[in-house]
């Protein structure tokens, strides 16, 4: 999946991180999401940068409407959050996305 790496770190029990980027494409994005949530999890898509939270806010809207052929609805919980970046300390949006 280019532009779209899925650390495998968790938060909190059953979160998985995606972090995004301005080049990600929103339906990979989208597909990945589905897949963490359909597995029970919940996921946390993390953004830095305006053209990075515009491709994640589309992935939680595609994943929405994924998961809604499954009679799944999905909610989403914008936060801000500090992130390591090549060592340096960043802020970063974070979508938690879970079933409602």
């Amino acid at each position: 999946m280019e532009n779209i790496e899925n650390t495998g770190n968790t938060l909190r029990t059953g979160t998985e991180i995606i972090k995004v980027s301005a080049r990600s494409m929103p339906k990979l994005t989208a597909g990945a999401i589905a897949a963490v949530i359909r597995e029970g999890g919940k996921a946390e898509v993390q953004a830095v940068g305006a053209g990075a939270a515009n491709q994640g806010i589309k992935a939680v809207a595609i994943a929405r409407t994924y998961m809604q052929a499954e009679d799944v609805d999905l909610i989403c919980r914008p936060m801000f959050t500090q992130i390591q970046i090549e060592e340096e300390e960043k802020t970063a949006i974070a979508m938690l996305v879970e079933k409602l």
